[in-house]
């Protein structure tokens, strides 16, 4: 592919870009005419740029990909500010959703002034069956009909943590398989679109499977990397297959996923201050033995481990346990970390996968319910300036997976008019660019051919337009996976 007539640095000549079996073969001053290889046959497409910025291309570290295909046709009901007010939203909105599972996403009730439960559910939808995801896909709202229909008993309907998710595979098990895999595939032509190429998918499911099914369909639109949760370890550990390994064209195996904690919005995300109010701190999904003897089987067998640590004090745990197993790998979230803490990421070689998008939306919560602490909430200007290798990712659908909202979110840490948030955490321009590419700093020889064209640099804009810069194409490999103006 010949990408002619862009820019790699604000301000800097342009260039055109030559790639060959899916790396960057030549880059040179453009030219009127001809290839940037002088001579030879352009490979794929040509694309003109027109004096667009080209950059390395952005990669989300931590999507759930069935539950951000699915959330794009679901009620969202991430305004309501109450139970009665959710439940009103979709007694609205009942009959045009059909006679199916009613599905909304999307509520945060930490700072509710009811509490969900099934009875709300009845009395506003009789007898419907409604299922009702929080924004941060820990808390599964179900209704009476519908814990019938599952053989699930419980008291509130309200399922949370380990609950929440076998209460999700449930759901994903009632779906037709072939429905749910054209919706995934489809749903990686919008993340191209994002300027996005690859993706660690942490869906909870039997991602192998899962994969497998999809690649006979289609190729997605952009790399994936499976996720293992304890469920399946020991099928990938028999196969002999390990982190890296490629499963299907554009498909490998990804780290373990262990969940150590909860999260902030159901105040279960595990500290070492109670919250306010009550005597709890949180819980702990593993016991900490537990957990090093998860990641040190994963590690014998070659599987990274990536454990979601959001509380302070299971990030202090998590970390004790990366130095007991070594070998490094990832902390999912990695929200509230004590200072102390702070340098034994590096230490360990443990990356920090964060998404900017959460502090935004969660400033409020951290604000009432870390308040007065000695930790620090989403340190990411700690952890760069530390040595900490960063990841940017949306942990879709609990944020759209928008690299540049990501970027500017750590960079300017305020999503609307009011002053930045913790603005000693922000990070450089160019970390945070480095955290949404995979670690890709510029675009140079020999390195993939994983690309987007914006029509600015990111360093020529402010808060605000860096979000609405218009991305123009999308590259994969040397491949196009998206044109918005050049077709």
């Amino acid at each position: 592919m010949l990408i002619k007539n862009v820019v790699l640095t604000p301000g800097g000549a342009a260039v055109d870009v030559q790639t060959v079996d899916g790396r960057i073969a030549d880059i040179s001053a453009t030219t009127a005419s001809g290839s940037a290889i002088e001579g030879s046959a352009i490979e794929g497409d040509a694309l003109d740029g027109r004096g667009a910025a080209l950059l390395p291309s952005f990669v989300d570290n931590h999507v759930h990909l069935t539950q951000w295909a699915t959330s794009l046709t679901r009620i969202d009901v991430s305004g309501a500010d109450s139970a009665a007010d959710l439940a009103d939203i979709l007694a609205r909105s009942n009959e045009r959703h059909g006679s199916g599972i009613l599905r909304a996403q999307g509520f945060r009730d930490a700072l509710w002034p009811d509490a969900p439960h099934k009875d709300i559910l009845q009395n506003a939808l009789p007898g419907r069956r409604a299922a009702i995801t929080s924004m941060d896909l820990h808390t599964l709202w179900l209704s009476p009909a519908l814990l019938d229909d599952l053989g699930i008993d419980h008291p509130t309907g309200v399922l949370r943590d380990h609950d929440c998710m076998e209460g999700l595979g449930a759901l994903d098990r009632l779906a037709d398989p072939v429905d749910s895999d054209r919706g995934a595939l489809a749903a990686t032509q919008e993340l191209a679109r994002r300027g996005i190429t690859a993706v660690t998918d942490f869906e909870y499911a039997d991602n192998r499977a899962v994969w497998t099914r999809r690649s006979a369909l289609g190729r997605a639109d952009v790399d994936v990397d499976f996720t293992i949760w304890p469920e399946w370890l020991d099928h990938e550990l028999e196969s002999g297959a390990s982190t890296g390994v490629t499963v299907a064209d554009g498909v490998a195996l990804g780290p373990l996923k262990v969940m150590f904690d909860g999260s902030l919005n159901t105040r279960t995300a595990c500290c070492h201050d109670p919250y306010p109010g009550g005597t709890s701190s949180g819980v702990l999904l593993e016991t900490p033995e537990d957990l090093v003897a998860v990641m040190r089987r994963a590690r014998a067998g070659g599987i990274t481990p990536a454990i979601h640590a959001i509380g302070d004090r299971a990030n202090s745990l998590a970390l004790d346990a990366f130095e007991t197993v070594g070998g490094g790998g990832r902390i999912e979230h990695a929200q509230q970390i004590r200072p102390g803490d702070i340098a034994r990421f590096a230490a360990a070689g443990v990356a920090a996968s964060v998404q900017p998008q959460h502090a935004m939306s969660d400033r409020d919560v951290a604000d009432e319910l870390w308040a007065g602490r000695s930790s620090i909430a989403y340190p990411y200007h700690s952890l760069y300036r530390a040595g900490a290798r960063l990841l940017f990712g949306s942990d879709a659908p609990v944020s759209p997976p928008s690299p540049l909202d990501a970027v500017a979110d750590a960079v300017w840490r305020t999503d609307d008019e009011r002053p930045p948030w913790q603005p000693s955490e922000a990070l450089p321009l160019d970390a945070a660019l480095a955290a949404a590419t995979g670690g890709r700093h510029s675009v140079e020889l020999g390195s993939k051919a994983n690309l987007v064209l914006l029509a600015e640099h990111p360093a020529r804009l402010g808060n605000r337009d860096l979000r609405a810069v218009p991305i123009l194409a999308t590259v994969l490999g040397g491949r196009l996976t998206f044109d918005g103006s050049f077709a």
